[in-house]
């Protein structure tokens, strides 16, 4: 590739990144508001309020222990949904044409809208991670960050992989009561049922079993090893398992641009 064509190939993808990223930062009432409130009642009911009951789960506040989970549900959600909704968007009012036909290749396409997206998972999830510090040191005591490398590297693939997942759901989407169904009733309940308020070790084996076939259990305890230094699985393992994941998802999203799939009549 010529050096004029990789500057108008950086050119488009830095230009269809920052039109993704405004989109989002132009409303930070519908961007950040629903799940800072969400999560203020999450920690007054499970962790204040249910906390006080339930005591210590391996050796720390129940609000400290679902903290993490809290993260990982508001990161991957934002992330699926800002991607779904921005395909899907396009696809309907036709605009992502103009996408289509611009001198960028589909590779910078794909990476545009999952990067974009990822980078609202991002935002989203430090908001949840400060509400959750200042209310848990305000009430408990400090919260630890026992591997930032881990923390941090496994929020970055976790919002990779959900915006990856967004650019699918974004092209197999009919409508937009699909989107909902996807987030509301897909996604959400997997994180629920990934140990975000409960310990892996409460469960009978065969449960246990059950779980780990759960991705979500492997990114909540991958984020929950960030903060505390412990986990239930082994978090190389499970950064491994999810940054293959990431690597498929990508390359679907990659096949079905180069196809047309749910982008032309």
């Amino acid at each position: 590739m010529s050096g004029d064509a990789r500057s108008i190939d950086l050119t488009g993808f830095l230009t269809l990144t920052k039109r993704e990223v405004r989109r989002f930062l132009r409303r930070p009432t519908n961007t950040f508001a629903p799940p800072l409130i969400t999560n203020v009642l999450y920690f007054s009911v499970f962790g204040v309020i249910l906390g006080e009951r339930v005591g210590t789960i391996t050796g720390v506040p129940y609000i400290l222990f679902i903290l993490p989970g809290l993260i990982v549900l508001g990161a991957v959600s934002n992330s699926f949904e800002n991607a779904s909704f921005s395909i899907f968007h396009g696809r309907w009012n036709e605009y992502i044409h103009e996408v289509l036909t611009s001198p960028l290749s589909y590779t910078g396409m794909v990476w545009a809208y999952v990067l974009s997206a990822a980078t609202r998972g991002l935002l989203v999830g430090g908001l949840i991670a400060a509400l959750g510090w200042g209310i848990i040191s305000a009430l408990y005591q400090p919260v630890p960050v026992e591997e930032p490398a881990y923390l941090l590297a496994f929020l970055v693939v976790i919002t990779l992989l959900f915006a990856s997942l967004g650019v699918i759901g974004g092209l197999l989407a009919n409508d937009f009561d699909d989107l909902t169904v996807m987030n509301q009733f897909i996604l959400r309940p997997l994180v629920f049922f990934g140990a975000v308020f409960y310990s892996l070790d409460d469960l009978t084996p065969l449960l246990r079993d059950v779980s780990l076939m759960n991705p979500m259990v492997y990114m909540v305890n991958g984020v929950r090893y960030g903060f505390l230094g412990v986990a239930e699985v082994d978090p190389r393992f499970s950064l491994a398992v999810l940054t293959g994941m990431t690597v498929v998802a990508v390359t679907i999203d990659i096949v079905l641009f180069k196809r047309g799939y749910g982008l032309t009549d």
